[in-house]
């Protein structure tokens, strides 16, 4: 991993706009640079303008930071779309389509006991 230079550092910002696309940029940034820098250079805000208005979410590696947090070289910048459907009630939904067994435990019978 380089280290970071008096010019600048590099990070990643990605954002999935539908399911299985997602939109990767490297992003050239000043040493010293913020989250919020990294979220405005991204220019993800002014392409997807609906993320303004429905308040994304926003992380860093996953976990969520505050907008004056300082970046470091390598970081990964993400912003997140709003959930369409409950991820608790789509379980629910394919279960019941699927029935009892041929999910989870009752996908398959087991092969018998273990040999010794």
């Amino acid at each position: 991993m380089s280290t970071v230079s008096e010019q600048g550092m590099r990070v990643t910002a990605v954002y999935s706009p539908n399911s299985g696309q997602v939109v990767e940029k490297t992003l050239n940034l000043p040493a010293g640079s913020t989250f919020g820098d990294a979220i405005e250079a991204s220019g993800f805000l002014k392409q997807w303008p609906e993320l303004v208005s429905a308040g994304a979410r926003s992380g860093l590696w996953g976990q969520k930071v505050s907008r004056d947090h300082r970046l470091r070289e390598g970081d990964r910048v993400e912003l997140y779309r709003a959930l369409k459907v409950d991820p608790k009630t789509s379980r629910r939904e394919r279960f019941s389509k699927q029935g009892a067994r041929t999910a989870g435990l009752f996908a398959r019978p087991g092969a018998g006991p273990k040999p010794i």
